[in-house]
């Protein structure tokens, strides 16, 4: 099994399209990147603890490829918007790829390469190394299950949700 950290703005949206992919066994989200320990997504909010929401998305290799993961990460926010997606704004909505060793910030780079020669204006998702990942609260895991009738899930989810499966239908229900 192999486990990716990936900053993509609301944690709340890959969260879903990952929940829904073939091969994937576990998706996590929280926070990381900062310097606050123990950080509440109150705290995440205010953008002065450093972190990002983001996701441990774990899955097998065997069933779905890590070029996979990492298309539905580029093609579920927008790498060019710097420190936003939608109506969500700051440092902790930044599009980032959390590397735990340097074989994977190498594999990370390159898939950050193939994205930017794919769009003309300048992709700005971040490097970063993965320090300590902090589970969010169980009201923010697997969100869009939990609340189908949510105005957010049903505006903003679900479009991508249908990007993912039209793009990744073979790995996304």
């Amino acid at each position: 099994m192999t486990t990716l950290t990936l900053g993509a703005g609301c944690f709340w949206c890959l969260d879903a399209v990952y929940q829904r992919t073939r091969g994937v066994s576990s998706v996590i989200s929280g926070y990381t990147g900062g310097h606050v320990d123990h950080p509440t997504y109150e705290q995440v909010c205010t953008g002065t603890t450093g972190h990002a929401e983001a996701l441990q998305v774990t899955f097998d290799e065997a069933v779905v490829p890590e070029s996979v993961i990492l298309g539905l990460f580029f093609t579920g926010h927008d790498p060019t918007s710097l420190n936003r997606q939608g109506n969500d704004v700051g440092t902790q909505y930044r599009s980032a790829m959390f590397y735990r060793d340097e074989a994977e910030r190498e594999r990370f780079r390159q898939a950050l390469d193939q994205v930017q020669a794919q769009l003309d204006a300048p992709v700005v998702t971040t490097l970063e190394p993965l320090g300590t990942f902090w589970e969010a609260e169980a009201v923010h895991q697997d969100f869009y299950t939990q609340n189908p009738y949510n105005g957010y899930c049903h505006f903003i989810i679900e479009p991508k949700l249908a990007h993912a499966r039209a793009y990744f239908h073979e790995w996304v229900e």
